[in-house]
Formats: C-alpha cells, sequence, structure tokens
C-alpha cells in the first residue's frame, strides 16, 4: 500500500505575506484600468504596481499626484488598500468570520495572532471587534473634525471627501493626501499653522500608531499605570521620548532654518508634526527637500524606529528599540537578563529584537547601496529614501519619481518587507518546519 505523500500546507506567516501580495496585485489591475485616472488613460504598469504597494503597505511614497493624477475612482481603490493595509486583510477576513458566526480553528486563530502581533490567541474574535469598532470611531472623529476646515476651504462634497480620506490615510500611517489639487505634492504645508488641522491629524497618527493591543490594554485599565501591560508602558514611554524628543531637535536644528521667521505656534505645531509623521504617516507640513542634513538624519533615524508593534504603522518598532537598549545597558552592567518596571525581558525577546534591528537595517543598507550604485543621487537623500520605505513612512526628499525602473522596484521591495515585517518575510522564505537532525557542540568566539 503506498503512502499518499502529507501537503505541506502554508505557514501563519506566508498566509499573511501571501494576503498582502493577492492585495498589491488586486490594486495594481484596478489602477491600470482607465476608469482610475482623470485623463482616462491606461497607468504603466509599474506606477500602478508602485502605488497599489504603496498604499497597501500604508507607505505614501507615490510616483504621480494622488490628487491630480487618479479620479475618484482611483482614489477610491487607494483608500481601500489603505483601509485594508493598516488594519490588516487577515483582520477583516476574522471579522467576516465573525459576522458569519463561524467557529475559527486554531490555526486562523494562531494567523490572526500572529497577523496583529500577539501571543494569546484567546477572545481573538472580541479583540477583533475593538479593533474595527475602535478604528471606525477614531476615523469617524477625525473625518468630521478635518471635514470643518476642508469644508470652508473646498465646499461641502470635497470637503467632506478630504476629510474622510485624510482621516483614514493619517489613522493608517499611510500619508497619502489629495491636496495636490492646490499645488501638487504639497502635502499639508498650507495648513502648517492650522491648529485644528494639525491636532486632529497628529491624534490620529499617534493612536494609530500605538497599536490595537495598547487601545485594549488602556480601555480595560483606564488611568491605572500600575496594572498595564509591560509592552503598553514601554510604547507610551518611548513613544513619548521620541515624540517629544524629536521635536525638540527638530526645532534645535530647524529654528534658524525652514522655521526662521515663524511665529513660536507655528514653529512648535511644525516641530511636533514633523516628529509625529515620522512614526510613518508620511505627511508633511515643512517643505522636506529644504531641511538641514542634521533633520534629515534625525528624521531618517525615528523613520527606522516606527511606530508599535500590533499597530498600522511599520518600522522596527518602539518594543524592538527599547529591548535592545535594555540588553546593551545590561550588558554594559554585567547583567544576564534586563529588568524594567518591575518586570524581567527574556532572552528570546532579546534575540528577537536584534534579529529585527539587523533585518531591517541590512535590508535599508542594501537597498541604499543599489539605488546609489543604479543611479547619481545625493547620498543623504537615498538613505532618507529607504528608510522612508523600509519603515512603510512614505516622507520623501523629492526624489523618488526621478528613481528609475530598477530603482522603484527597490522601493517597492523595502515597502513589502517594512509593512509585513522583514523578519516575518524572511521567516515565510526559509521558514523550516523540522528540527535539525544533529546538534553540534559549542564554541566560543571572541567579540568586541
Amino acid at each position: 500500500m503506498v503512502k499518499r505523500k502529507k501537503r505541506n500546507k502554508l505557514s501563519h506567516i506566508q498566509v499573511i505575506a501571501l494576503g498582502f501580495l493577492l492585495m498589491i496585485a488586486a490594486g495594481t489591475a484596478l489602477l491600470m484600468l482607465p476608469i482610475a485616472t482623470r485623463s482616462r488613460e491606461v497607468t504603466p504598469f509599474l506606477t500602478a504596481l508602485f502605488t497599489s504597494t504603496s498604499a497597501s503597505c500604508v507607505t505614501g511614497l507615490v510616483l504621480v499626484d494622488t490628487g491630480t493624477y487618479w479620479s475618484l475612482f482611483g482614489q477610491l481603490v487607494i483608500l481601500a488598500l489603505i483601509q485594508l493595509g493598516g488594519l490588516g486583510i487577515i483582520t477583516i477576513a476574522t471579522l467576516f468570520f465573525t459576522l458569519a458566526d463561524k467557529n475559527m480553528g486554531l490555526r486562523k486563530r494562531a494567523i490572526m495572532a500572529e497577523s496583529i502581533n500577539t501571543t494569546h490567541i484567546a477572545g481573538l474574535k472580541g479583540l477583533t471587534r475593538r479593533i474595527v469598532l475602535g478604528t471606525l470611531l477614531f476615523e469617524g472623529v477625525g473625518a468630521v473634525l478635518l471635514s470643518i476646515r476642508f469644508i470652508r476651504d473646498f465646499g461641502p462634497l470635497k470637503g467632506i471627501w478630504f476629510g474622510v480620506f485624510h482621516s483614514i490615510s493619517a489613522f493608517c500611517n499611510a500619508g497619502f493626501d489629495v491636496l495636490g489639487v492646490r499645488e501638487p505634492y504639497c502635502s499639508f504645508v498650507d495648513y502648517s499653522d492650522d491648529l485644528l488641522v494639525n491636532l486632529t491629524l497628529m491624534s490620529l497618527i499617534t493612536v494609530g500608531g500605538a497599536g490595537f493591543l495598547v487601545w485594549t490594554d488602556l480601555q480595560r485599565n483606564g488611568l491605572r499605570w500600575r496594572r498595564y501591560q509591560l509592552h503598553t508602558k514601554l510604547v507610551l514611554c518611548v513613544s513619548a521620548v521620541l515624540t517629544f524628543g524629536g521635536a525638540l531637535l527638530f526645532w534645535l536644528y530647524e529654528r534658524n532654518g525652514v522655521l526662521a521667521g515663524l511665529s513660536a505656534k507655528e514653529q512648535i505645531l511644525d516641530a511636533l508634526f514633523s516628529s509625529v509623521t515620522c512614526r510613518t504617516a508620511g505627511m508633511n507640513t515643512v517643505e522636506i527637500s529644504d531641511l538641514s542634513t542634521p533633520s534629515k538624519l534625525l528624521m531618517s533615524f525615528l523613520m527606522f524606529v516606527g511606530g508599535s508593534s500590533g499597530s498600522t504603522a511599520g518600522g522596527i518598532k518602539t518594543t524592538t528599540l527599547a529591548v535592545a537598549l535594555f540588553y546593551m545597558f545590561a550588558g554594559l552592567r554585567g547583567v544576564r537578563q534586563p529588568t524594567v518596571f518591575g518586570r524581567t525581558v527574556s532572552g528570546e525577546t532579546g534575540k528577537k529584537a536584534l534579529c529585527v534591528m539587523m533585518i531591517n537595517f541590512l535590508l535599508a543598507f542594501t537597498g541604499t547601496i543599489v539605488i546609489s550604485a543604479v543611479q547619481e543621487l545625493p547620498a543623504l537623500d537615498v538613505i532618507y529614501e529607504t528608510s522612508s520605505a523600509m519603515g512603510t513612512v512614505g516622507l520623501t526628499a523629492g526624489i523618488t519619481r526621478d528613481l528609475v525602473t530598477a530603482s522603484r522596484l527597490v522601493i517597492v521591495f523595502l515597502m513589502f518587507c517594512g509593512r509585513v515585517g522583514s523578519t516575518s518575510f524572511a521567516l515565510a522564505l526559509f521558514e523550516k518546519r523540522a528540527e535539525p537532525p544533529v546538534t553540534y557542540p559549542e564554541e566560543d568566539i571572541t567579540v568586541g
């Protein structure tokens, strides 16, 4: 009797990566339709692929101006990709299972848990409902507040559409905007002194980048700090340090630069917005190309870090940076495992943080080398571009439209890795399901 060979199933990570690939492919096909452009012409494949990847991976880098090139249909496709990419296609699938009242097996629960970066598979249906309802609530409030300003400037219909589009884009940390109707690629520069627009966008970006797990913890425990999970405490502390510390440094670097001559209110708003938007939002209220070298380097670092795990943001994540720093200081003090807020950080977590940081760095570095080898561009601008793509931010120093085909494909690849997760992408390609049959002896290596 011949035994049937058991067919290997896709791993959880591979399912998530495949879901994003299918979404990008569908978006590319839709954006290539003549109805997707204002001119009713067929969009070149690479332009459609670049835009679909940027929207699905909630990045915001564009080759054509979203507001003037794409028709209403094209903008709706982009907005749908942003929403699906921000929430995660697996989250949407889980919602459908919940609405259909179907039981989710362990495999589906494990895939869902992987997609939102949690280790708990219990109560995922309830968590999914809270994620979707919370998203709709924040985006709805943001749309109303932004519409107040945009209705004044663009009229009722266009003002409401602009409010909805930018609220979803900001909450999902996407960075797309349709304000190019005033001036192509201008983003929110014309609203740099507008308190309502700035505070609304910054709030949406911050909440979206904090992560679904943090929402749940805050909802459950209110303002009782001692009851928060360690993850929540680290996200809140690191996010505050990066946001306000980044704003302070940006102001110091640019007070005699792009901020010179502005009122105190506008300088504070611009500095805060520039720091917050680096948390992978991709919107800007100052001209990026006019920034000084220290500011570009600062923003590249903030983009590399990104938002928090289980959120709409990209980057290595705030908790990854925190764990890496804890282990570095523990090593300097000769401590085997670091402790923080009365908890010990496991060695497995430390290894994962190091892995995430190194893979992200190597991908961004390799992308920078390849683009620099392919065409002559300022090195700092290329670093800024690859950091933006890898962190799924969407800010650009102005070179995106000057990239040749090979460079554009590099950016597409980095955006995909940044959204799926660099480590997840590597595992999706090289994951082994069987333990190695041989365990080799250990040997010390001199390092440092």
